[in-house]
């Protein structure tokens, strides 16, 4: 008899435990969720990071186009700075170029000359209007046939999005090898070259954040 009645008490003891436990757990699973300061901000930021879209579209004359669209992490006036900024050395830090260099500025345009990791043997010489009303860049590769290219174009346009800016590059090629560059999903080919450069540019302005806001500041 004792047995049982001590056998009792410790089923009673255990239910009571496992229902307290089983409260304890619910409550703290709700003020999880509710409380701003635990892991959501982080998972946030990363969920930005990786939103990023590639799609291909039908080029107007012909050839090969691709829409692209990602965030970076810094304010819309301060990544705009940035990408108008043709003369920064900071543009060499990207690995996928070997060679960068501003040839002249007149108006609202600007020319360049970029020789990349991947093909560093020929020489790019891109032209770029810069809209700043519209947050836009327009370009364009003016030595076409010393790169092997039929004609290369097109626009990078910038929107706000919180303390992030959406970037969307439209571009429109075509070149010996193009219908194998945006197919080949390895090193080299369009998917992993614009996500390498995607992933540059967002350290860039994660980084150098700073020094940019205190750029625009002046």
């Amino acid at each position: 008899m004792a047995h049982q009645t001590a056998t009792s008490d410790n089923h009673i003891k255990n239910s009571k435990f496992d229902f307290l436990l089983r409260h304890a757990i619910v409550a703290l699973t709700i003020l999880f969720l509710l409380n701003p300061a635990t892991g959501h901000t982080n998972s946030s930021k990363s969920s930005m990071h990786d939103k990023i879209s590639l799609e291909r579209v039908p080029a107007p004359s012909g050839g090969y186009g691709y829409r692209l669209r990602y965030y970076v992490p810094a304010p819309i006036d301060v990544f705009w700075r940035f990408k108008t900024d043709f003369d920064n050395d900071v543009l060499l830090t990207n690995e996928e170029l070997v060679e960068h260099r501003l040839v002249e500025s007149f108006n609202n345009s600007v020319i360049t000359e970029d020789r990349y990791a991947t093909i560093p043997g020929l020489k790019f010489i891109w032209q770029t209007n810069v809209i700043s009303d519209k947050l836009r860049l327009e370009f364009k590769l003016l030595n076409n046939e010393d790169c092997r290219h039929d004609f290369h174009h097109g626009v990078i346009e910038l929107s706000p999005a919180g303390n992030y800016t959406q970037v969307t590059q439209t571009a429109y090629f075509n070149f010996v090898g193009a219908s194998l560059w945006v197919k080949y999903p390895w090193y080299g080919g369009m998917k992993s070259t614009l996500t390498r450069m995607v992933r540059w540019e967002q350290k860039v302005a994660s980084e150098f954040k700073q020094s940019f806001l205190a750029a625009v500041k002046e």
